[in-house]
């Protein structure tokens, strides 16, 4: 295994205010963009070469990683013009490839956090003679994400799309979004117009009579697509509960980055990232959550599994719960934000503005 597409073109969406400024995988998790984990798990791996295939934001990918060097990767990048989808993209991006017909390729989302033994999913690929291998992992409620059936050797009976009742929810193993394709399949995917592999690609492939693997890997995963998964994700990145060689420091209760300045009675725990050149005052109470570069948490605020954005500020005795701060947005004194809240980037909340219970 040398080559991979990562797909990094998402408008993430779902991540709004986060993603306004910059693309979902280059949101901080645990102090560095989070691409930059699936960069250096790859490489652990031992994949060399890299396709980023890019799309929205494409301009902020290249000036970060550059020729991937510093990873020791090979980076290449390219943009569509126009959203392709996953079939697509990986379509899109094949013309980079150095790849023969029969070598292996790995595919996978540039959205998910994972623990997946990426070196046993090509070695299941390569001694089953699949076409393409997906990495499973099951979960306990399967409704939100597409079904792959499996018979006893692993081979794919099916792909069903969100089940909602009972009889519809045949296993509880889905689609982790990792693959290892068959240099000559990807050939196979129609270029230039969008294509979903999940609704269209691995449904014909199975009614052709491809071999479709199933490797299950229930270690760890996560789909980053909402801001409170987002903020989970880098608090297992802290903690040590999700692995990644990339972060930048020793795994912990807190990450504080080299120029974030942090009071000496501010308590930090839960896997919480204090992010470069960011404040937190006295008294301060942060737990599970993120600040990112140059944001200001004032004396006595309370943080509670929260992303606050970068250059955003936190008023004294503010009190967030599950909570997501745009950059640049100025939260006030004395203000109380729960679960679900997003306050847009550079907007403004006066003091006391904003309370779930009296102020008494």
């Amino acid at each position: 295994m040398t080559e991979a597409i990562l797909l990094v073109g998402g408008r993430g969406t779902r991540l709004r205010p986060l993603t306004v400024h910059t693309p979902k995988p280059m949101v901080p998790a645990a102090g560095v963009p989070f691409l930059t984990h699936q960069l250096a798990r790859a490489r652990a791996a031992g994949v060399d070469h890299i396709v980023l295939a890019t799309s929205y934001l494409a301009e902020v990918f290249e000036p970060h990683f550059g020729d991937g060097s510093a990873l020791g990767l090979h980076l290449e990048y390219v943009t569509e013009e126009e959203p392709l989808g996953t079939g697509g993209a990986i379509r899109n991006a094949a013309s980079y490839l150095h790849s023969g017909p029969e070598d292996p390729v790995l595919v996978f989302n540039g959205d998910i956090l994972t623990g997946l033994d990426i070196r046993r999913l090509v070695a299941t690929h390569e001694t089953t003679g699949a076409d393409v291998s997906l990495h499973l992992t099951q979960v306990t409620d399967p409704r939100a994400y597409g079904l792959v059936p499996t018979d006893g050797t692993g081979r794919v009976l099916a792909f069903l799309e969100k089940p909602q009742t009972p009889e519809e929810i045949v296993t509880d193993q889905i689609n982790a979004g990792a693959y290892v394709f068959r240099r000559s399949v990807i050939d196979t995917i129609p270029a230039g117009r969008p294509v979903s592999v999940e609704r269209e690609t691995f449904p014909d492939l199975l009614a052709a009579g491809a071999h479709l693997q199933g490797m299950v890997d229930s270690t760890y995963w996560l789909d980053l697509g909402t801001p409170a998964a987002f903020v989970r994700g880098s608090a297992d990145l802290v903690l040590g509960r999700a692995p990644s060689p990339a972060v930048p420091g020793r795994c912990g209760d807190r990450l504080i980055l080299p120029t974030a300045r942090v009071a000496g009675d501010a308590k930090l725990t839960g896997g919480t990232v204090v992010g470069e050149g960011a404040f937190v005052g006295e008294g301060a109470r942060v737990s599970g959550s993120t600040v990112l570069a140059g944001a200001v948490v004032e004396p006595g605020a309370v943080i509670t599994d929260s992303l606050i954005g970068a250059r955003a500020r936190i008023g004294e005795r503010s009190v967030l719960t599950g909570t997501v701060v745009g950059d640049g947005a100025i939260i006030g004194a004395d203000n109380e934000l729960r679960t679900g809240v997003r306050v847009w980037c550079d907007a403004q909340i006066p003091t006391g503005a904003l309370r779930f219970s009296s102020d008494q």
